[in-house]
């Protein structure tokens, strides 16, 4: 059955969660496997509209688009036990600890972004999802901040490749989105845009407003960097005063986007304050900007979010419940099967809603900005690098 906007996928099998630093690493892997229980309880997946597809691993070629193939082969090498670290490929640090089979896990993460660009570029699906996706830090030559292979820069390589002219990539990870942009840095086809806080603060210590881009590509590097202590509504009045004016301007063939959760109150890395509520009301104008500017050609990843079962199942089932077109009310309830498996097996209290009981209101920037203030200051300095690049007017 198709979903009011067409039809759904979410790509994803159980050893997708093979890709695990192990118990004492915050990048737990069962928040995956706790989303899709989650989803599956309410009705969101396989329960008439969004559908579960299975991941194909990614193959050698495949990562090659993007990576190199000295990386490749430290990773296959530390896939086997016994290596010692390998710090020139940012293997065996405390970001980024070995594991067996670690090469297969990352490069199944990889080949589940690919099936999903897969089908919505071959008309397929309309929408489609890899929550265990989104490892945005990887870079060419080395492992970054917990991602070892960049899974949505070779998902939107495969797009370009395959014959999309342009592709938009939005990500509202609280970390700086580095791989992608540094992958597409000097590509004009690729506008990444990055929502985070600041580099003064946080991982990796960059992205800021005057990082615009390589000399063939000034303007197609944006990032947007938030002072520690934004809210839902600084975070939305930010995400609404660049992303839809941008990718409007940049009229691309699909939208791509990271949606790491670790923006909210109670993640334990960073320093935002947002809601579950405010993340849904991201997730649902993403869905509205791909359908007003691509078709609704959309490819939606997970990322970062280390609260793993107070905040990652319920921000990624709401992200799942967009993607298949039917949003899930905040006021649901937290199916009590859930809670208690939760409970049972983890020995935590699970929330009893589907939202954090916030309305996630925002000033919109047409109606004027106050120098004033570090947020107001942010958006206006991303607004002035890049604005006028697009034809734009950086003023309100």
């Amino acid at each position: 059955m198709s979903s009011p906007c067409g039809p759904t996928c979410v790509v994803f099998d159980e050893s997708l969660t093979d890709y695990d630093f192990g118990p004492a690493h915050p990048m737990n892997p069962i928040r995956v496997d706790l989303t899709m229980q989650l989803a599956r309880a309410l009705g969101v997946v396989d329960g008439g509209g969004l559908v579960t597809v299975p991941a194909p691993e990614a193959t050698d070629d495949d990562l090659l688009v993007v990576h190199d193939p000295a990386l490749i082969e430290a990773v296959r090498r530390s896939s086997t036990g016994g290596a010692p670290p390998d710090l020139a490929h940012g293997l065996g640090t405390d970001d980024n600890p070995v594991f067996p089979h670690m090469h297969q896990a990352a490069r199944h993460v990889v080949g589940a972004s690919l099936e999903a660009a897969r089908r919505v570029w071959e008309g397929e699906a309309i929408h489609a999802a890899n929550i265990s996706g989104g490892l945005h830090h990887a870079m060419p030559d080395h492992a970054s901040g917990f991602c070892v292979y960049n899974d949505v820069a070779i998902a939107i390589r495969w797009l370009l490749d395959h014959g999309a002219k342009k592709v938009a990539y939005v990500d509202v990870d609280v970390h700086h989105g580095d791989g992608v942009q540094q992958i597409f840095w000097n590509d004009p086809r690729v506008l990444t845009i990055s929502l985070h806080e600041t580099g003064q603060m946080l991982f990796p210590g960059t992205g800021f407003p005057a990082d615009t881009g390589g000399p063939d590509a000034v303007g197609a590097s944006v990032n947007v960097a938030l002072p520690p202590g934004t809210a839902d509504a600084g975070w939305l009045r930010a995400f609404h005063a660049i992303v839809p004016p941008l990718v409007r301007a940049f009229e691309p063939d699909v939208l791509v986007t990271q949606q790491g959760c670790d923006s909210h109150r109670d993640d334990p890395l960073a320093h935002l304050m947002l809601t579950v509520d405010g993340h849904r009301a991201s997730y649902l104008a993403l869905h509205e900007l791909a359908h007003e500017v691509c078709g609704g050609r959309w490819v939606a990843t997970g990322g970062g979010g280390y609260a793993v079962v107070d905040v990652v199942p319920r921000s990624w089932t709401h992200l799942l419940a967009a993607v298949g077109g039917v949003p899930l009310d905040v006021a649901t309830d937290v199916p009590a099967e859930w809670r208690g498996g939760v409970e049972e097996t983890l020995h935590q209290r699970a929330p009893l809603r589907m939202g954090d009981g916030r309305e996630p209101a925002y000033r919109d920037w047409s109606e004027g900005y106050d120098p004033a203030t570090w947020l107001d200051r942010a958006i206006h300095e991303t607004r002035s690098a890049v604005f006028p690049e697009h034809g734009l007017d950086p003023l309100p």
